[in-house]
């Protein structure tokens, strides 16, 4: 199984940050505007268009907010497992380290997800210090 931890630090409030994360069906407004173009709610689950066309479905998992972490699994193929986590961490008052864990399968993948992840941390970055 693949496992890619990806962090980056952002120039905003660990509560900013977590509102736009906890926000599940503004994704592309909120968070990744462009990376993904669309998301609609489907139940708990959310149909996610990103800019390259691909379209997917997410099923959260969980969200909690004392602990600021959001967990979801995409149950469209390629994936035959996907379990991911992303989590905000204060550091200081005006200052967060976004934390983003996917563990899939097949582990193939890993050489097309991990950049995809590290682009999407980028866009995170520049719309919440922007926000």
């Amino acid at each position: 199984m693949a496992s890619i931890r990806k962090e980056i630090a952002i120039d905003a409030s660990a509560e900013s940050v977590w509102d736009a994360l906890r926000d599940w069906g503004a994704l592309h407004v909120r968070l990744v505007p462009g990376f993904a173009t669309d998301a609609r709610l489907d139940g708990e689950d959310r149909i996610v268009t990103f800019s390259g066309g691909n379209v997917l479905r997410e099923r959260l998992v969980d969200r909690d907010d004392e602990a600021r972490r959001l967990v979801w699994s995409i149950v469209d193929p390629p994936y035959t497992h996907h379990n991911a986590s992303a989590q905000v961490f204060a550091d200081g008052t005006d200052r967060s380290l976004f934390v983003w864990i996917a563990d899939f399968l097949p582990h193939e993948l890993a050489d097309r997800a991990a950049p995809l992840m590290e682009h999407a941390l980028s866009v995170i970055k520049r719309t919440l210090e922007s926000a």
